[in-house]
């Protein structure tokens, strides 16, 4: 009771009530054992008030005050992210941005407003590679977006306790026909949103709407029924109002409906031609060392699609997917999409077990949050299966003393060293895209062993292309 009136004392800032208090509290040290532990006691409380005797409510609000700032110095001091105009400037000198041109040669533009936002770059890159082939069997030109974070009005949003652009240009991340490179002569190239705007204001705009569009049907059916709509629609200005009924829902990517797209998707310009952007390849480029390239040709030499000699890659989510998997498991989820594919040697069964059983939950999470034991098994028998592997480079968000523990597991079953995402090098501009940065590097490794639960429509492609 002692210590808190002290602390009341203080608080107060009355220095008559102070001397009062001290008045009726003070006691002479006494020889009995005690007296001792009760001066003792006050000894310690009274070097508590020492500490406590510049506790005021004017100190305290002042430190409170101070809070902001501090968050702010925090913030800023993980660095201002780029807000890309190099890139946009790129992107608004593209040769198919030529207005005069355009409307001369009243070309046929085909725009999906309402795509997705505020995920991934996989889910939002998986779904772009869809619409654009829509737009492509249409014969018109796409209409490609930045990638959108979020839709606040101002430059940056906060993310992980860092700086985050609301919006970055597509050409940060890709190149090629959907980021509106180079397209076949019979195939008009896709443009910008800003480049629409100008060509398609809203009085030319016609607005579809996928009400009546069948999203529950084989993929290469929901195509097909939308080339087939838009083949009697005239205007040059097409959008599709998809807010009441999205095309291609993740339901659709997570199941085999997404297969019978495969052939045509993949001998089409979209994929064939498809490429990182520049500023990834160059952050790669940048992480050699971590890569060990037994030739810089491997590097550059992006056509031939040539691979890094003796590399593995892994996707190992795992922060979020310590929740996530126990759900999916609940959801009876299966391999995403692709990873579906018969020609895939890896198959997903947990059909023997029994629902909810701790052997259906091991089994489950074996394959989407796995252990090192585990992670060490299965990589040991990929390199049976491979013995030229002697490198594990891997995609993750993990924790650093985590992924310590793995190298140290990985090396003492024989292989030579491992990378990470956490080892990569990055300036300000190349932070914001190195989840392509790390696809980029999976691409080019000799395996890839993926989360076949979680990977999706693009880092699919690396493998199965």
């Amino acid at each position: 009771m002692d210590f808190w009136r002290s602390i009341s004392r203080r608080l107060s800032l009355s220095s008559e009530r102070d001397r009062r208090y001290s008045e009726e509290d003070y006691e002479l040290l006494g020889s009995e054992p005690t007296q001792r532990v009760n001066g003792a006691t006050r000894r310690r409380h009274s070097r508590l008030e020492a500490c406590l005797h510049h506790i005021t409510f004017r100190r305290i609000l002042f430190f409170i005050a101070l809070i902001p700032f501090v968050l702010a110095i925090g913030i800023l001091w993980s660095g201002i992210p780029p807000l890309y105009n190099d890139i946009r400037t790129f992107e608004q000198h593209l040769p198919q941005h030529n207005a005069t041109q355009a409307l001369a040669e009243r070309r046929m533009y085909l725009r999906f407003p309402d795509h997705l936002w505020g995920h991934g770059l996989n889910n939002v890159l998986q779904e772009a590679l869809l619409m654009h082939y829509i737009a492509y069997k249409s014969n018109r030109s796409y209409v490609f977006e930045d990638y959108v974070w979020s839709h606040s009005p101002l430059s940056y949003t906060l993310y992980d306790f860092a700086l985050r652009p609301v919006r970055i240009p597509m050409n940060a991340f890709i190149s090629g026909p959907t980021a509106g490179g180079p397209m076949p002569p019979i195939h008009a190239p896709a443009v910008s949103a800003g480049f629409w705007e100008s060509v398609c204001p809203p009085y030319r705009r016609r607005t579809l709407t996928s009400k009546d569009s069948p999203t529950d049907a084989e993929g290469s059916v929901i195509v097909d029924w939308w080339v087939s709509r838009l083949k009697d629609v005239l205007d040059e200005c097409v959008e599709i109002d998809s807010s009441d009924k999205v095309i291609f829902d993740f339901p659709f990517f997570g199941s085999t409906r997404i297969v019978s797209l495969w052939s045509g998707l993949s001998t089409s310009p979209i994929l064939t031609d498809f490429l990182w952007s520049p500023l990834v390849h160059s952050t790669v480029l940048r992480n050699f060392p971590i890569l060990q390239p037994a030739s810089a040709k491997a590097l550059y030499d992006l056509s031939a699609r040539s691979t890094l000699p003796g590399l593995v890659a892994i996707h190992l989510r795992r922060g979020d997917y310590r929740r996530h998997c126990p759900r999916l498991a609940e959801w009876k989820g299966r391999y995403n999409g692709l990873n579906q594919f018969p020609a895939l040697p890896d198959k997903f069964d947990p059909s023997p077990y029994p629902f909810k059983s701790e052997e259906y939950m091991g089994y489950y999470m074996e394959h989407c949050l796995p252990t090192v034991e585990q992670l060490v098994s299965r990589l040991h028998a990929v390199r049976e299966e491979n013995p030229q592997l002697r490198r594990v480079y891997v995609l993750t968000n993990a924790w650093g003393w985590w992924l310590n523990g793995l190298k140290k597991a990985l090396q003492a079953d024989g292989w030579d060293d491992l990378g990470s995402s956490l080892d990569l090098v990055l300036d300000a501009g190349q932070r914001q895209v190195s989840m392509a940065v790390d696809m980029a590097i999976a691409e080019r490794a000799e395996v890839f062993v993926g989360n076949g639960v979680r990977v999706h429509l693009v880092v699919c492609t690396i493998f199965v292309y």
